[in-house]
């Protein structure tokens, strides 16, 4: 499978401030209105690799055709694991930002991820950009506004006048994309953990790694928004057991780190502390893996 990439790089433009990796599954329209959302609102240059999985909706050829696009060719889905892991060698800036392809970046977007990492100063970190979502799925680390859940139906002009208006403080326990992290914090864990492939909770792993190596600076940047249409890939594939999995390998489970140790979604108060689990998290946790 792997043997059969095809990998193209364009020339290095020296101003580029982030690699943007953007994972993409026969999506060929929602793709270009993300990159075009990156060309339009971002405040700086950035290096943009696409990952390809399949491409057989005219993908391959669309970005064949693109002077400053990246990208790596896969003829069979391998996935957001493999996927983000063979695009690291790409990677021509300090930092590497993971895009799903069904997002659309708001004006200075970057310049807000840009202006918290000069401020934090040093590498130890994980930020994530704040999402507009159409529908309220529980999720606290988002913004429920509808402005549209598909490109149909999408009210580009309203979400550009109006995203500004709502209300969100920063907030606690980056795993959500976009999320921004410097390569040698990357290195240092050793990407993604390929046992969750495709993908399903690979996300909360790869911040319990992170936690592992003392990175406690976890952060999400309510300033920093994108719209996101929901899901228009992983609704479409099969899914690994990646919860069983999470609970095996760190013994309890995703929803108690990203609520207890992370503090999801609450407001940002300070980089995170250390959490002791209680003998009935340890007994309820191993519960959960065996059923």
């Amino acid at each position: 499978m792997f043997e059969e990439l095809i990998k193209v790089v364009k020339p290095v433009n020296a101003e580029n401030k982030f690699s943007l990796v953007i994972p993409t599954w026969n999506n060929i329209e929602y793709l270009k209105l993300c990159i075009r959302s990156i060309q339009s609102n971002s405040h700086f240059k950035h290096q943009i690799i696409v990952l390809i999985n399949e491409g057989n909706d005219g993908t391959l050829e669309w970005l064949t055709d693109q002077a400053d696009i990246d990208y790596i060719y896969s003829p069979e889905n391998i996935g957001i694991c493999y996927g983000l892991n063979i695009c690291r060698p790409l990677i021509n800036t300090q930092h590497l930002l993971y895009l799903n392809d069904d997002m659309y970046v708001l004006p200075d977007w970057d310049l807000h991820l840009w202006n918290e990492i000069e401020s934090i100063g040093h590498n130890n970190f994980m930020l994530s950009s704040t999402m507009i979502e159409p529908n309220d799925t529980g999720n606290n680390c988002v913004i429920v506004a509808d402005y549209g859940d598909s490109l149909e139906n999408f009210k580009e002009k309203e979400l550009l006048s109006n995203y500004q208006e709502f209300n969100k403080s920063d907030w606690s326990g980056s795993t959500w994309p976009p999320n921004l992290i410097h390569v040698d914090t990357w290195d240092l864990v050793g990407g993604m953990s390929t046992e969750f492939s495709p993908g399903m909770y690979s996300d909360p792993d790869f911040t319990m790694k992170l936690w592992k190596a003392d990175i406690r600076l976890l952060k999400g940047l309510g300033l920093s928004r994108v719209y996101h249409f929901g899901s228009k890939s992983t609704s479409r594939i099969r899914k690994n057991k990646g919860k069983k999995t999470f609970i095996r390998k760190w013994g309890f489970t995703p929803r108690l780190f990203t609520d207890k140790f992370l503090k999801r979604g609450e407001d940002y108060n300070g980089e995170l502390i250390d959490y002791t689990l209680s003998s009935m998290e340890r007994i309820t946790s191993w519960i959960k893996n065996i059923f």
